[in-house]
């Protein structure tokens, strides 16, 4: 509701100074380019997401994802677990993070949501620390491979989409420990309250 409010108030806006400034012509123009531009990076990102999706897929059906689940059981152990007792909630979970690595996040939310209704089961009504912590690892999640901004970067005509990597790395790590770092004081900090 609130962003439907912020768009038809920037469309007014675009259109009020459109008018006063007697340049309307120039609003319709930038409006139809605009949506043009639009329908060409999603037509341009839709095959790199289909990719990436099936190579998650890929990973599945090899067991590759299964191999990055043992991984970072003792990991999610030592952070969830009370989560990680159950084995299929633990898969959703090592899954979302193996799908987030690839940084594929339109195949992770699903995975997440999943984890997190499972999670959610146990909790009676109030998110518990460890449901919060899905959502902060989920949100601000560590990415090898950016794959959505690498595809967005391509078809915005950038010739070398992955020269982001490094920045991506350090972002996405600097991003997770501040998430885990900010769960653990609010966790504390509520238990305190």
């Amino acid at each position: 509701m609130a962003m439907t409010c912020v768009w038809t108030g920037m469309v007014v806006l675009s259109l009020v100074a459109g008018l006063a400034c007697g340049r309307l012509d120039a609003v319709a123009n930038a409006a139809l380019e605009g949506a043009q531009s639009a329908i060409q990076l999603s037509l341009s990102m839709a095959g790199i997401l289909c990719l990436w999706s099936g190579v998650m897929e890929v990973m599945n059906a090899s067991g590759l994802s299964a191999g990055l689940a043992r991984t970072f059981r003792p990991l999610l152990r030592r952070l969830l677990p009370n989560a990680c007792q159950d084995t299929e909630t633990l898969a959703a979970i090592s899954s979302n993070i193996s799908a987030n690595l690839l940084g594929i996040g339109n195949a992770a939310t699903p995975l997440g949501i999943r984890a997190a209704r499972r999670m959610a089961r146990s909790c009676g009504g109030v998110a518990s620390d460890e449901l919060c912590l899905l959502v902060v690892l989920n949100t601000a999640s560590i990415q090898l491979i950016p794959a959505t901004i690498a595809s967005v970067r391509a078809a915005a005509g950038c010739e070398t989409p992955f020269d982001i990597l490094p920045a991506v790395w350090l972002a996405s790590v600097l991003s997770v420990l501040a998430g885990l770092l900010a769960a653990w004081l609010f966790s504390h900090w509520g238990k305190r309250v």
